[in-house]
């Protein structure tokens, strides 16, 4: 998962929210900040990109 986020220019937390936030079902994502440094990171998932579907498809292989 390191990789793929790594790829796409991103700590792998942005890309879990990314990746959580990408379901229509889904309404908040809870984020567990400790500092202002995190939040501001996980707010930077908000502005990344689409998941594409190559990706979609290498985090499903890797959770499964």
């Amino acid at each position: 998962l390191n990789a793929i986020a790594k790829k796409r220019g991103q700590s792998l937390a942005q890309m879990a929210l990314a990746w959580v936030l990408r379901d229509p079902r889904v309404t908040s994502a809870l984020i567990g900040a400790r500092n202002v440094a995190q939040l501001d990171d996980s707010l930077d998932a908000l502005n990344a990109p689409p998941l594409s579907a190559e990706e979609l498809a290498a985090i499903e292989k890797v959770l499964k």
